[in-house]
């Protein structure tokens, strides 16, 4: 393409005029980049790279033979280059006087059958189903230093049923396992578990428990534990759900708490540990939360 200065026009290759909203994406780039004076818009080196780009050879083809256009350097995955970067440790929290972990009696992480998704039911001599909202919980875990993925990682996950009362512990539901359930993190440090949604006891703000291993054979060994703490649920959420059938008691109680007043989450308003919600009460509630340890 060419300029004709004495006609103020531009011509192609076929000397040919180019009409004025015609000229192309150089064209536009170049007259850019000259009335931003390009170090100011782009940076030098920005707008170099811009130009040269946009003169460039086109992208062939698909008739183009495909071994002039291939590349030979693999894609890499979100999963495989991605991290957060460096994030705030979770605080330690305690695990509460009903953990089943072996520190307050009765141990259910030795129990075969406790590495699941699905934690609605107690496995082993009884099968009964915690009846409640449906709710999966998503907590990915990260290395606080790095965001790094902790994948492989163990979780032991265990909340109260929608009365508020601990299976393994509370009278009428001693002989209950269920709502306590063991998962593998996978490559992005996630675990899920397909659950109900809590209710609300006397004293506390609405929560789940969890603890985390450096693996499963560790945590059904009971091994030392990497981070013990809670997750939030919001306040949102909780009166969606504390609206059905079931949850009555959860009404009355949440009018006697709140997150600053909680034991758990009452320092700093539990910031890092209130989970991020989707879904409805309606149909499933999905409760998600990245922590870092």
């Amino acid at each position: 393409m060419t300029h004709d200065a004495t006609e103020t026009k531009w011509r192609d290759a076929e000397g040919q005029i180019i009409d004025e909203e015609d000229r192309g994406l150089v064209y536009d780039i170049r007259t850019l980049v000259d009335r931003r004076k390009a170090l100011g818009l782009f940076g030098g080196i920005a707008a170099t790279s811009l130009l040269a780009a946009c003169s460039a050879s086109p992208t062939p083809t698909a008739s183009a033979s495909p071994s002039a256009s291939a590349s030979t350097t693999p894609t890499a995955t979100p999963e495989a280059t991605a991290t957060s970067g460096p994030l705030t440790e979770v605080p330690d929290e305690t695990g509460g006087p009903f953990p089943g972990d072996g520190s307050n009696g009765v141990n259910v992480l030795d129990d075969s059958g406790v590495v699941r998704r699905d934690i609605r039911s107690s496995f082993g001599s009884s099968t009964t189903t915690a009846p409640g909202v449906p709710l999966t919980i998503n907590l990915t875990v990260r290395e606080a230093a790095t965001g790094n993925a902790m994948a492989g990682a163990a979780v032991y996950l265990w909340h109260c049923n929608r009365d508020g009362d601990y299976s393994l512990y509370s009278s009428g539901v001693e002989n209950e396992n269920y709502l306590r359930g063991v998962q593998e993190a996978d490559a992005t440090g996630t675990v899920s578990f397909t659950s109900i949604f809590p209710g609300a006891y006397a004293g506390r703000w609405p929560h789940i428990h969890f603890e985390v291993y450096s693996d499963v054979a560790t945590a059904v060994a009971s091994g030392p534990i990497v981070k013990t703490s809670q997750i939030a649920l919001p306040k949102e959420a909780c009166d969606a759900v504390y609206a059905t059938s079931g949850y009555e008691q959860s009404v009355r109680n949440m009018n006697s708490t709140s997150l600053a007043s909680d034991n758990v989450f009452g320092e700093d308003g539990g910031i890092h540990q209130i989970a991020s919600m989707s879904g409805s009460a309606s149909a499933v509630y999905t409760a998600a939360l990245t922590i870092g340890v």
